[in-house]
């Protein structure tokens, strides 16, 4: 699997990650039951999210930069 790729399918299952924080997080707030660290649960996977959303958002520019650098020489 190439890197891309691998970025790919962890942003999938960051994705996934951070769906079932929040719906955990809802659960425990309708149950009155909420403490902080239920709140905070989605933080890591939302901040890793951002990190891989970032580098997919980057990498077709990223391409086009390393492609004009090569022909353009």
């Amino acid at each position: 699997m190439n890197w891309n790729n691998w970025f790919r399918q962890i942003h999938r299952w960051l994705s996934i990650a951070f769906t079932l924080a929040v719906i955990i997080n809802i659960i425990t707030m309708v149950q009155e039951k909420s403490s902080v660290w239920v709140g905070l649960m989605a933080l890591l996977p939302l901040t890793l999210l951002l990190l891989t959303g970032l580098y997919l958002l980057a990498l077709p520019y990223a391409t086009k930069w390393r492609g004009a650098g090569r022909s353009g020489g």
